[in-house]
């Protein structure tokens, strides 16, 4: 990692791993697809270990699950201290990819095949944190939300409720 890479804190700059993470995913859901794809979301980043400027970093990259149109592709990103080899990691995120065709339209995609159990928990992990996202979004949609459901749930938190 260069200078130019860095924050105000003079460490790599979060957002510019994103963009490498996202460039990694794509390379990977194009491969798998053979298809243009794009990203339709990004599940959950958690920044574990700050990246300094002259580490070198790794992203590896997998397709975790396959639906129609889309897959998962989990990303790692390591560092590594070029002088001691210390390796850290750094963060992992899961990217939502959909294939597209030539006029820009969601294309059917090979599914994944499975060979050993870290495969087998990846895709199960993956299809579980799909169905908690779906669960969660219309959970919350507002014609369903009932405020009073909810008062005793957010007792105690940083807010104060001033509701009409």
């Amino acid at each position: 990692m260069l200078p130019s890479h860095s924050n105000f804190g003079g460490k790599v700059h979060g957002g510019y791993i994103l963009n490498l993470m996202d460039q990694i995913a794509f390379a990977c859901a194009s491969k798998h697809s053979q298809r243009y794809c794009v990203t339709a979301s990004v599940n959950r980043v958690d920044f574990l270990n700050p990246i300094e400027v002259g580490e070198l970093v790794t992203l590896k990259a997998s397709i975790n699950y396959t639906g129609r149109t889309s897959m998962v592709v989990g990303v790692r990103v390591e560092s590594e201290n070029i002088t001691t080899g210390e390796t850290k990691h750094c963060n992992s995120s899961y990217f939502t990819m959909v294939a597209k065709d030539d006029s820009g339209k969601s294309i059917a995609i090979p599914g994944l095949v499975i060979k050993d159990k870290q495969g087998m928990r990846r895709f199960a992990r993956s299809k579980e944190r799909k169905l908690s996202a779906y669960d969660r979004d219309s959970k919350y949609q507002s014609q369903r939300f009932k405020v009073d459901d909810y008062i005793a749930y957010l007792e105690g938190e940083n807010l104060k409720m001033d509701l009409d």
